[in-house]
């Protein structure tokens, strides 16, 4: 089985470089991994060295609240962060509290004694699927802890297969398992793994952390006013926006929609202008908010996770294409989520569905259908948003056990 799996990392790296002449994503790959490749011989750590990896940015933000508060706790280790995904390593290349970001080499077993040689890790946390087998290997054989965080197991994953016996030997790498949910943790106890906790996921630490500390917008608070009725729509896409607008439009005054796009270049707002009919303003062209505007565009980044704090209702967008974007910075500010049919492989989408502070919506008749349920029945509104808020808060914790149990 080693054997195969030899064969099929080495044909997906040479298919990783076959595309790299047409495709941006292969391209970044292929000539970040000889970067890292040249860097690794230079690296010098004087101390505790920390290893985080992430396959891509979701990732990153599941291991960010440990990278944060180690640094706060213990600033004297040393970072060393890793990526498997051009779409984390480029947006966090400069990420401040690391030492290092870097690129993970191909999981060969000569990659994976040269890179642990360099970097000569003390502990190292894995977060949530990440199991490449040199590298834990390796790790094992040197007696290095391993930690899974924000991990998730599903019964169809080749560890609990009648043929998952060279697969599980990848799980016996690990030191313990910081796993979501209890079915996680049975999966791996029906295997022999006693070694978890039900931690949940490290993110909603991080979105209390963000809410928390929160930035103020006065002309956002301005436009909201004495309003009771603002829907705030968060990485919306063109058909959230066709729903969102004709909403708004055949709807009372009373209503107010913030729109966050998940697209912001001069394009995409201006398509969103022309669709609109009621009086609006864009956030960058304004001194102070339209007493007359019914809708607030946003067109900068950096701001979406402090503003729903303005809103009674979010709406996140995705749903209608590849998939919902994040719904617990909005959950954290205890208001109820909306979103399109394309939201099942987010865990916590789900979860806030069957506890009743998360509602997917079909087509925008289904949506105005909630929204009048909602401002015609406040006690309705208000069990739907402590639901959302009981349940960011009934998850965090993560961070802190963490922390806890490996460092003491």
């Amino acid at each position: 089985m080693t054997l195969l799996y030899n064969i099929g990392i080495a044909a997906y790296s040479g298919l990783i470089r076959l595309a790299s002449s047409f495709n941006k994503k292969a391209r970044q790959l292929c000539f970040g991994r000889k970067i890292t490749a040249q860097i690794l011989p230079k690296i010098k750590l004087e101390g505790k060295v920390i290893w985080i990896h992430a396959a891509s940015l979701g990732e990153f933000e599941q291991g960010r609240p440990i990278i944060e508060k180690l640094k706060e706790r213990h600033p004297q280790y040393k970072i060393v962060l890793t990526f498997f995904s051009p779409s984390g390593y480029e947006v966090r290349k400069n990420f401040e509290l690391a030492d290092f970001v870097l690129y993970l080499p191909a999981d060969t077993k000569r990659n994976a004694r040269q890179f642990i040689d360099a970097i000569h890790p003390d502990k190292v946390f894995f977060i949530k699927y990440e199991f490449w087998y040199h590298f834990l290997t390796e790790l094992a054989s040197r007696q290095i802890p391993v930690y899974g965080v924000s991990v998730i197991f599903r019964k169809e994953q080749s560890f609990f297969k009648f043929y998952g016996s060279w697969f599980r030997k990848m799980l016996s790498a690990f030191n313990k398992f910081y796993v979501q949910d209890d079915v996680s943790g049975e999966l791996l106890k029906n295997i022999g793994f006693t070694n978890y906790s039900v931690a949940g996921d490290t993110r909603f630490d991080r979105v209390r952390d963000i809410a928390m500390e929160s930035k103020d917008f006065e002309i956002v608070r301005q436009f909201v006013g004495d309003s009771q009725k603002v829907i705030v729509a968060g990485s919306s896409w063109a058909p959230d926006e066709d729903i969102l607008i004709d909403y708004i439009q055949n709807v009372n005054k009373e209503v107010k929609l913030i729109i966050a796009p998940h697209e912001i270049h001069k394009e995409h707002i201006r398509q969103i202008e022309s669709k609109l009919q009621v009086p609006y303003f864009k956030y960058t062209e304004a001194e102070s908010a339209s007493t007359e505007a019914r809708v607030l565009i946003i067109n900068t980044i950096g701001m979406l996770s402090a503003i729903y704090k303005y809103g009674q209702v979010a709406y996140i967008g995705g749903g209608f294409g590849v998939g919902i974007h994040n719904t617990l910075e909005a959950a954290t500010y205890g208001m109820p989520v909306l979103f399109g049919p394309n939201f099942r492989k987010f865990k916590e989408a789900r979860d806030l569905i069957d506890l009743g502070g998360g509602f997917t919506i079909q087509s925008g008749t289904e949506f105005k259908e909630r929204m009048e349920e909602f401002w015609s029945d406040p006690l309705a509104l208000a069990e739907s948003s402590e639901k959302a808020g009981e349940y960011v808060n009934k998850m965090c914790g993560a961070t802190s056990l963490i922390m806890k149990e490996v460092f003491g």
